[in-house]
Protein backbone atom coordinates (compact mmCIF):
# COMPACT_ATOMS: atom_id res chain seq x y z
CA UNK A 1 0.00 0.00 0.00
CA UNK A 2 1.49 3.42 -0.61
CA UNK A 3 1.52 6.40 1.42
CA UNK A 4 -0.03 9.29 -0.33
CA UNK A 5 -0.64 12.83 0.74
CA UNK A 6 -3.61 15.16 -0.53
CA UNK A 7 -1.36 18.19 -2.48
CA UNK A 8 -1.90 21.11 -0.60
CA UNK A 9 -0.83 24.89 -2.69
CA UNK A 10 2.87 24.97 -1.08
CA UNK A 11 3.33 21.88 -2.91
CA UNK A 12 2.82 23.14 -5.98
CA UNK A 13 6.13 24.16 -7.07
CA UNK A 14 7.57 20.46 -6.06
CA UNK A 15 4.96 19.06 -8.26
CA UNK A 16 5.89 20.72 -11.39
CA UNK A 17 9.45 19.95 -11.39
CA UNK A 18 8.44 16.54 -11.00
CA UNK A 19 6.08 16.43 -13.68
CA UNK A 20 8.44 18.41 -15.71
CA UNK A 21 11.08 15.84 -15.27
CA UNK A 22 8.31 13.54 -16.46
CA UNK A 23 6.62 15.42 -19.61
CA UNK A 24 3.59 15.85 -18.39
CA UNK A 25 1.07 18.58 -18.88
CA UNK A 26 1.67 21.12 -16.10
CA UNK A 27 -1.58 23.06 -16.44
CA UNK A 28 -4.15 23.82 -14.24
CA UNK A 29 -2.39 21.54 -11.25
CA UNK A 30 -2.86 24.79 -8.67
CA UNK A 31 -6.59 24.52 -9.40
CA UNK A 32 -8.54 24.35 -6.19
CA UNK A 33 -10.57 21.66 -7.91
CA UNK A 34 -7.85 19.45 -9.02
CA UNK A 35 -7.72 16.64 -6.76
CA UNK A 36 -3.84 15.84 -6.38
CA UNK A 37 -1.72 13.22 -4.37
CA UNK A 38 1.82 13.23 -3.97
CA UNK A 39 4.47 10.18 -3.09
CA UNK A 40 7.44 11.23 -1.25
CA UNK A 41 10.25 9.99 -0.02
CA UNK A 42 11.46 9.80 3.47
CA UNK A 43 13.67 13.21 2.63
CA UNK A 44 10.35 15.25 1.29
CA UNK A 45 11.48 14.45 -2.79
CA UNK A 46 8.33 13.51 -5.04
CA UNK A 47 8.50 10.68 -6.71
CA UNK A 48 5.16 9.82 -7.94
CA UNK A 49 1.91 11.73 -8.58
CA UNK A 50 -1.75 11.24 -9.45
CA UNK A 51 -4.96 12.74 -9.67
CA UNK A 52 -8.03 13.60 -11.30
CA UNK A 53 -10.68 16.66 -12.63
CA UNK A 54 -14.09 15.88 -12.45
CA UNK A 55 -16.51 17.69 -15.04
CA UNK A 56 -19.19 20.03 -13.48
CA UNK A 57 -22.21 17.22 -13.09
CA UNK A 58 -19.75 15.10 -11.37
CA UNK A 59 -20.23 12.00 -13.76
CA UNK A 60 -16.50 12.14 -15.51
CA UNK A 61 -13.06 12.19 -14.06
CA UNK A 62 -10.15 13.43 -16.34
CA UNK A 63 -7.20 11.54 -14.64
CA UNK A 64 -3.84 13.68 -14.92
CA UNK A 65 -0.49 13.57 -13.38
CA UNK A 66 0.10 9.81 -13.08
CA UNK A 67 3.81 9.32 -13.14
CA UNK A 68 6.56 7.72 -11.47
CA UNK A 69 10.17 8.41 -11.02
CA UNK A 70 12.28 6.07 -13.51
CA UNK A 71 13.82 3.77 -10.26
CA UNK A 72 10.07 2.80 -9.54
CA UNK A 73 9.03 1.84 -12.95
CA UNK A 74 8.17 -1.98 -13.01
CA UNK A 75 7.57 -1.97 -9.22
CA UNK A 76 3.43 -1.54 -9.30
CA UNK A 77 3.61 1.66 -8.11
CA UNK A 78 2.34 3.26 -11.10
CA UNK A 79 -0.42 0.69 -10.94
CA UNK A 80 -0.90 2.24 -7.61
CA UNK A 81 -1.48 5.51 -8.24
CA UNK A 82 -3.72 5.23 -11.25
CA UNK A 83 -5.74 2.62 -9.53
CA UNK A 84 -6.07 5.17 -6.19
CA UNK A 85 -7.40 8.18 -8.49
CA UNK A 86 -9.68 5.93 -10.13
CA UNK A 87 -10.92 4.71 -6.95
CA UNK A 88 -11.16 8.32 -5.47
CA UNK A 89 -13.15 9.25 -8.91
CA UNK A 90 -15.47 6.50 -8.46
CA UNK A 91 -16.15 7.36 -4.69
CA UNK A 92 -16.80 11.04 -5.24
CA UNK A 93 -19.87 9.65 -8.02
CA UNK A 94 -17.65 9.29 -11.32
CA UNK A 95 -18.80 6.99 -14.08
CA UNK A 96 -16.68 7.35 -16.80
CA UNK A 97 -12.65 7.76 -16.21
CA UNK A 98 -11.05 9.69 -19.23
CA UNK A 99 -7.39 10.58 -19.98
CA UNK A 100 -5.06 12.03 -22.54
CA UNK A 101 -1.76 9.73 -23.35
CA UNK A 102 -0.01 9.84 -26.46
CA UNK A 103 3.09 7.58 -25.71
CA UNK A 104 1.43 4.94 -22.56
CA UNK A 105 -1.29 2.89 -24.14
CA UNK A 106 -0.71 -0.30 -22.80
CA UNK A 107 -0.17 0.97 -19.49
CA UNK A 108 -3.68 2.35 -19.21
CA UNK A 109 -5.24 -0.71 -21.21
CA UNK A 110 -4.21 -2.93 -18.22
CA UNK A 111 -6.55 -0.87 -16.37
CA UNK A 112 -9.24 -1.39 -18.71
CA UNK A 113 -8.83 1.58 -20.69
CA UNK A 114 -9.91 1.49 -24.32
CA UNK A 115 -9.47 4.06 -26.93
CA UNK A 116 -11.33 7.03 -27.07
CA UNK A 117 -12.93 9.90 -28.94
CA UNK A 118 -10.60 12.95 -28.25
CA UNK A 119 -13.84 15.00 -29.09
CA UNK A 120 -16.23 12.86 -27.09
CA UNK A 121 -13.59 13.60 -23.90
CA UNK A 122 -13.73 17.45 -24.49
CA UNK A 123 -17.47 17.53 -24.86
CA UNK A 124 -17.82 15.67 -21.53
CA UNK A 125 -14.82 17.83 -19.51
CA UNK A 126 -15.16 20.65 -21.58
CA UNK A 127 -14.98 22.81 -18.36
CA UNK A 128 -11.79 21.07 -16.55
CA UNK A 129 -8.55 23.00 -17.06
CA UNK A 130 -6.28 20.49 -19.43
CA UNK A 131 -9.62 20.50 -22.35
CA UNK A 132 -9.55 24.30 -22.23
CA UNK A 133 -5.90 24.39 -22.62
CA UNK A 134 -5.89 21.72 -25.14
CA UNK A 135 -8.57 23.88 -27.08
CA UNK A 136 -7.26 26.94 -27.19
CA UNK A 137 -3.70 25.57 -27.97
CA UNK A 138 -4.43 24.10 -30.99
CA UNK A 139 -3.23 20.39 -28.92
CA UNK A 140 -6.34 18.77 -28.71
CA UNK A 141 -6.53 17.42 -32.15
CA UNK A 142 -2.59 15.91 -31.46
CA UNK A 143 -3.83 14.16 -28.89
CA UNK A 144 -5.11 10.25 -28.01
CA UNK A 145 -8.17 10.00 -25.65
CA UNK A 146 -8.64 6.27 -23.65
CA UNK A 147 -11.83 5.87 -21.59
CA UNK A 148 -13.01 3.33 -19.16
CA UNK A 149 -16.57 2.93 -17.45
CA UNK A 150 -16.15 3.40 -13.20
CA UNK A 151 -17.58 0.79 -10.68
CA UNK A 152 -16.59 0.07 -7.10
CA UNK A 153 -14.07 -2.75 -8.93
CA UNK A 154 -13.34 -0.41 -11.74
CA UNK A 155 -9.55 0.17 -10.61
CA UNK A 156 -7.80 -3.29 -10.23
CA UNK A 157 -5.36 -3.94 -12.94
CA UNK A 158 -5.90 -6.10 -15.59
CA UNK A 159 -1.94 -7.62 -15.43
CA UNK A 160 1.70 -6.49 -14.42
CA UNK A 161 3.98 -5.51 -16.75
CA UNK A 162 6.52 -2.92 -17.35
CA UNK A 163 5.37 0.69 -15.65
CA UNK A 164 5.68 3.97 -17.67
CA UNK A 165 4.82 7.42 -17.13
CA UNK A 166 1.11 8.30 -18.32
Amino acid sequence: MIDLARMTPSDVPDLLDFLARADLTLSGLDDPEMRLWLLRDEHGRVHGSTGYELSKDGRHALIRSVAVEKHLRGSGTGLELASWALQRAAAEGAERAWLFSRRSGPFWQRLGFTAADRDELADALAETRQVELFRHSGQLQQEVAWSRPLDRDASAPVAAGPMETC
